[in-house]
């Protein structure tokens, strides 16, 4: 297996520097982004219905008094007999464990999935995920939202004015990596990622895309109520 090569500290110290240039431009970029964002236009949504714990909730009273609410769509095989369900959206979902900071900011964040409700929460104890997961499965809203019946991920953010809510932001694919922390962690490794398609010096270990994320069962395994 290569390694780094190895210097002295000084030197070090100068190609430290000279990466620390580029992180701080990408910092700025993304402040930039940000403000963009904040800038975006929004989509009034019609008044959908949902399904809860507790039963059919109106999509404006998820907010739960909150003026902004964040939703991950999480994808959902509609097959009965599906022992698991989307290992990525399972993995990245388990990251979010500690959400009540987001009272400060006036928003919420919850997950929507196609399934059945039942099915849903059941696979929420299963996997361990302690979320407030809501069903799509009878609305048209999951559709309205890039979030389809049988495939469809990512991130939707909402604005309520009273009654009214408003669409202000949607991502999925590789943007969904931006908002959770473990790809950002694993970057800062000297192996990184390890995955084939990345940029990386001879010799370094790669190994098939995905091969080191979890899987639904690790999910189960690390986090579920028999971990």
């Amino acid at each position: 297996m290569a390694f780094p090569p190895v210097v002295d500290q000084a030197t070090w110290r100068k190609e430290l520097d000279q990466l620390r240039v580029r992180e701080k431009a990408a910092t700025r970029e993304l402040d930039a982004i940000a403000a963009q964002r904040r800038r975006l236009p929004m989509v009034a949504m019609p008044d959908y219905t949902l399904v809860g714990a507790e039963g059919p909730v109106r999509l404006v009273d998820i907010f739960d008094g909150k003026s902004q609410l964040i939703v991950y769509n999480h994808m959902w095989d509609p097959d009965p007999d599906a022992e698991w369900q989307c290992g990525g959206c399972t993995s990245l979902t388990s990251s979010f464990t500690r959400l009540d900071f987001l009272d400060n900011y006036d928003a919420r964040f919850v997950i929507v999935t196609q399934g059945p409700i039942e099915a849903a929460l059941a696979y929420a104890e299963r996997v361990g995920n302690t979320m407030t997961w809501y069903s799509t499965a009878d609305s048209p809203f999951g559709a309205d939202v890039d979030a389809p019946p049988g495939g469809g991920f990512g991130f939707n953010v909402f604005l309520r004015d009273g009654d009214q809510v408003y669409r202000t932001w949607h991502t999925t694919g590789r943007g969904a990596e931006q908002l959770t922390y473990t790809f950002a962690l694993v970057d800062t490794l000297p192996f990184g990622r390890q995955e084939e398609w990345q940029d990386s010096p001879e010799g370094w270990p790669q190994q098939p895309t995905y091969s080191g994320w979890l899987d639904s069962p690790d999910v189960a395994r690390l986090y579920g109520p028999a971990s």
